[in-house]
């Protein structure tokens, strides 16, 4: 059995993408899920260069160090809980980071800071924003609703992170709908 981290693999659509490069090399998937792949055997070093050479191109990258795969590892905890997970957050994100990475929070914003150079913080707030447009461009829910799903407290508090953020109030960006997002794996 081998586990492979795998930088960038931040949705669905990454995962499937993944899997079918995977399975083209004939390698035998046991789970694969945000930035991690289990085979059920050992990779030759054959089979890592054909892995290598078809990740790339696609945006990915197989990641061989520890602490880049703790930074990988922090980024696809609050990429599922911001992005795939409704109202998601009920705990501090550093009891969520601490207890599934099984790793003290000051050790994992020092790390994330040191490689990253931005903090835990910025990065989770940057994801929200990110969804807030989202859902502010499907125009389905209310900023209210918005507010409530991502567990702000108030629309106020949601509106002035927004500003803070894009430089533009929730319903000025709504207004101009122009594409203003990044892809999750530029932020």
């Amino acid at each position: 059995m081998d586990t492979l981290f795998i930088k960038n693999m931040v949705c669905n659509r990454c995962i499937m993408v993944v899997q079918n490069e995977l399975d083209k090399l004939g390698l035998k998937v046991k789970k694969i899920k945000l930035g991690e792949v289990t085979l059920d055997n050992e990779l030759t070093p054959e089979e890592k260069d054909q892995l290598h050479n078809v990740l790339v191109p696609l945006g990915f990258e197989v990641i061989d160090d520890k602490k880049s795969r703790i930074i990988e590892k922090i980024k696809n905890v609050i990429i599922d809980l911001v992005h795939h997970q409704d109202n998601g957050i009920k705990n501090n994100l550093s009891d969520v980071l601490s207890d599934k990475l099984h790793h003290d929070y000051n050790y994992l914003s020092n790390l994330f800071s040191e490689i990253e150079g931005t903090t835990i913080e910025k990065y989770f707030i940057a994801q929200k924003i990110e969804k807030v447009k989202e859902l502010l461009v499907y125009d389905e829910l209310s900023l209210s609703e918005i507010a409530f799903r991502l567990n702000y407290s108030s629309v106020a508090y949601l509106s002035n992170q927004f500003k803070k953020v894009t430089g533009l109030t929730p319903s000025y960006f709504k207004q101009i709908k122009e594409d203003k997002r990044k892809p999750l794996d530029k932020l």
